[in-house]
């Protein structure tokens, strides 16, 4: 069953963990569902875990406050091409501190205002 901050939230494939409101700004930890990820180079199903390293993305604003999120970044290493590789995530684009949509509503704020 999905909490009432998942609903809220909205972002398939992710649930969050806690929450903290700090300083003027509310901070959500996610989890990615998925145990593990396709590989790019052979295309083979991989669970190994190699690490996991978290980023803060910038989320649309909620209840009158900006919103962080606190992503997990995790790295697989599969066995048969003998690679590491970094799980992409269908929100952020590669190498972005902020949501798609994020970009996408300032993208709409600055058509609106010409």
């Amino acid at each position: 069953m999905k909490s009432p901050l998942d609903t809220l939230l909205n972002i398939a494939g992710t649930t969050v963990e806690t929450f903290q409101q700090i300083e003027g700004y509310i901070c959500l930890h996610l989890k990615i569902l998925n145990r593990g990820m396709s590989c790019p180079h052979c295309q083979g199903y991989t669970e190994k875990l190699h690490q996991t390293t978290y980023i803060l993305a910038r989320d649309l604003p909620s209840f009158g406050q900006p919103v962080y999120l606190k992503v997990p970044r995790r790295r697989f290493y599969c066995r048969p091409c003998q690679k590491y590789s970094t799980e992409r995530l269908d929100f952020i684009d590669w190498q972005q501190v902020h949501t798609q949509r994020y970009e996408q509503n300032i993208y709409q704020r600055v058509l609106t205002s010409r």
